[in-house]
């Protein structure tokens, strides 16, 4: 069964992109060259596990990242299964492959000015969407909180009066989290134009479509990607981001690794911890410039 079948297998009944199939077939195309070279043009659908795991050998000899390796890989398997599927072989080589470890990537937060410059001079609030967006972005900065405890923030979940909002995070637990003053501003401002909808059917919650139903994941990532891809250079502007800047800050300042845990809705330390990198940069410079010894 040619590659060509599994080209149109992916575009047709699979419904990826161009650039998608491309870049499988890329892979295939890679390996079969590979092939031709140290295995007198072995067929793919032929090979066992002992001649990938040559490739994967020479990949990495050749300094291509782990991350890079296990796409190919899976760019393979993919075609492995097509073939399984279609009953042209009868195993699969890749079936007890293990992926190759990768680390995780460093995310670097927002900066402080890049978040003044979204807060104070990006969003004007002079309609119902401005306001939102504009409580949603100071909302996720004053908290940390995660995307989806957000979209199913209720009006009753919100007091002011004690400066406190309860979230509903992982796996249905409830914690509460404190807000700053300077929430209440915006907030008044959201809510004043929340309050003119026509139909406001979720009610409920706070966070609503200019249709008054609740708001959704997707929107939130557009608001959020929309306002900080204007103010920044990162190549990723998501909601995660600004959580993760809203932590990143707190250790710069000084708060107690504990308590941003608490604050995150973290079940351990370790999960707070991918954090800190950012916060150790700064306290190097602390360091460096406050030591008696440092010359």
């Amino acid at each position: 069964m040619s590659i060509k079948s599994f080209s149109e297998y992916l575009s047709l009944e699979k419904n990826y992109s161009k650039h998608t199939v491309t870049a499988y077939i890329r892979d295939l195309e890679l390996f079969q060259d590979f092939l031709n070279e140290n295995h007198d043009s072995e067929p793919i659908e032929t090979v066992d596990y002992s001649e990938i795991r040559q490739w994967i050998v020479e990949l990495v000899n050749g300094g291509v990242s782990n991350r890079t390796i296990n796409r190919k890989i899976s760019s393979l398997n993919s075609y492995y299964k097509f073939l399984q599927k279609a009953q042209h072989i009868s195993i699969n080589p890749l079936k007890k492959h293990k992926a190759l470890k990768v680390g995780k990537k460093v995310q670097l937060p927002f900066s402080e000015e890049e978040l003044k410059q979204v807060i104070e001079d990006s969003i004007l609030p002079v309609d119902f969407e401005s306001a939102r967006d504009k409580m949603i972005i100071e909302l996720f900065y004053a908290t940390g909180i995660r995307r989806i405890e957000l979209v199913n923030i209720k009006l009753k979940d919100v007091d002011i009066s004690n400066r406190q909002i309860k979230v509903l995070g992982k796996r249905n637990k409830e914690r509460y989290i404190p807000i700053l003053d300077s929430l209440r501003k915006p907030l008044d401002e959201y809510l004043l134009y929340r309050n003119k909808l026509p139909e406001i059917r979720d009610k409920e919650f706070l966070f609503l479509t200019k249709k008054g139903v609740k708001i959704y994941e997707m929107l939130v990532y557009r608001i959020i990607n929309k306002y900080f891809s204007m103010a920044s250079t990162k190549s990723k502007c998501s909601p995660h981001v600004l959580r993760h800047s809203f932590a990143t800050h707190l250790l710069n300042k000084g708060a107690d690794l504990n308590a941003v845990k608490e604050l995150l809705g973290h079940t351990s330390l370790a999960a707070t911890q991918v954090y800190t990198h950012s916060s150790i940069s700064e306290l190097k410079k602390v360091y460096a410039k406050t030591h008696p010894r440092n010359k």
